[in-house]
């Protein structure tokens, strides 16, 4: 896919759909119920929320399937605490991706702030704290270097940060020597495992960052800004949008995040391990183009990449709990990124098309009410 693809899906299709839908007023100035109950029931379409349907479905199926291993509350919590850090990943992808651009190195990314934090903390001899503001300030530097070549030295994004991820991962290699690093403190450890009301802190975080992304990109002018420059990088510009820092500042947050995820995996496992990243990449894909299609019809958003995070999570742990081999969780990832590509794309057709008939629709009514006011 192109970075013209890009923009092109990423049109605020959704203001511009409410922006043209018609209000529907009797003359009588009643309210109108169809309309109201129209509104509800696009709310509740299949093309506005399939991924809640899907998840019911997928629960069914295996609680039918395999109910003495699936349905079980240990196993959803189990599901809930494991793919936080994939969440925050995913999330942290939803800002450049609004924004018109690629990460391909946000899974390296994930590796560096695993590796480094480890290794401060052993072979650096920091305390907790100061190791893991060193890790997430590179984290913060791995996404600006990127937005430099992409913006100054005009490199497409998936070049510059496929590059990026290629340099991440010789650094990770040679800092930990290909060997996991070992006897991480105690202290550090509980970050990954410890819990407040039930529920761990790297769950907590995921919710933390997700509210601060979902009210950035929804209640802020530089949410606006993003999906500006998301949408038609020229226009954005001409507006008096500065899209080159909104690029740098959306890279930049998308690898402090995911080095965030690197840092809890390690306090997670007790060690830093040099292959923990790569892993990282195509699930967060997956979960955020899947998510572009839900409720915000074709638009990157928080809450629909969370929720895709969970339903990949349980149709993998189903099958796995129903005897699937191995690879199955590629496969299903795989496939799931193939078809949300695919779907965002057509959603993004059909909403612009709807758009489009809503603009034609109300400019006739206006010319037929001018038409009888001048008679």
């Amino acid at each position: 896919m192109s970075h013209a693809d890009i923009d092109q899906n990423q049109t605020n299709v959704g203001a511009a759909e409410a922006s043209t839908d018609p209000v529907l007023v009797p003359a009588d100035g009643t309210s109108s119920l169809p309309a109201s109950r129209n509104r509800v029931l696009d709310a509740l379409s299949f093309r506005r929320i399939s991924a809640i349907y899907i998840l019911v479905a997928l629960i069914i199926l295996f609680g039918l399937w395999v109910p003495d291993t699936f349905l079980r509350v240990d196993i959803f919590r189990t599901m809930l605490d494991a793919q936080a850090l994939t969440a925050i990943v995913a999330v942290g992808l939803v800002l450049p991706l609004s924004a018109g651009v690629f990460d391909l190195a946000v899974g390296a990314s994930v590796g560096a702030g695993s590796i480094l934090v480890a290794w401060l903390l052993t072979s650096g001899g920091l305390p907790v704290w100061p190791s893991i503001l060193i890790a997430v300030a590179c984290g913060l530097a791995i996404g600006v270097v990127s937005g430099f070549f992409v913006v100054k030295v005009r490199i497409d994004s998936f070049i510059a940060t496929l590059g990026m991820s290629s340099i991440l991962l010789a650094a990770i290699q040679w800092i930990s020597n290909s060997q996991q690093i070992l006897n991480l403190p105690a202290d550090f450890q509980k970050l990954g495992t410890n819990e407040l009301l039930g529920i761990t802190y790297p769950t907590w975080t995921m919710l933390f960052l997700a509210l601060v992304i979902w009210y950035v990109l929804e209640r802020t002018p530089t949410g606006r800004k993003i999906y500006a420059t998301g949408g038609n990088i020229e226009a954005a510009r001409l507006t008096g949008v500065r899209t080159g820092t909104v690029i740098v500042c959306c890279l930049a947050a998308g690898s402090f995040m995911a080095a965030t995820a690197g840092i809890l995996t390690s306090a997670r496992i007790g060690t830093g391990d040099p292959t923990t990243g790569p892993s990282f990449l195509l699930p967060a894909y997956a979960a955020a183009f899947l998510g572009s299609t839900q409720f915000k019809g074709g638009r990157y958003n928080v809450f629909g990449t969370i929720l895709a995070v969970y339903v990949l999570a349980v149709g993998v742990k189903g099958l796995q709990l129903a005897g699937a081999p191995i690879w199955i969780p590629d496969l299903f990832n795989g496939i799931a990124l193939l078809l949300a590509v695919g779907l965002a794309k057509t959603q993004a057709g059909n909403t612009r098309a709807r758009a489009i008939r809503r603009v034609m629709s109300k400019q006739s009514a206006d010319d037929g009410h001018a038409a009888r006011t001048a008679h």
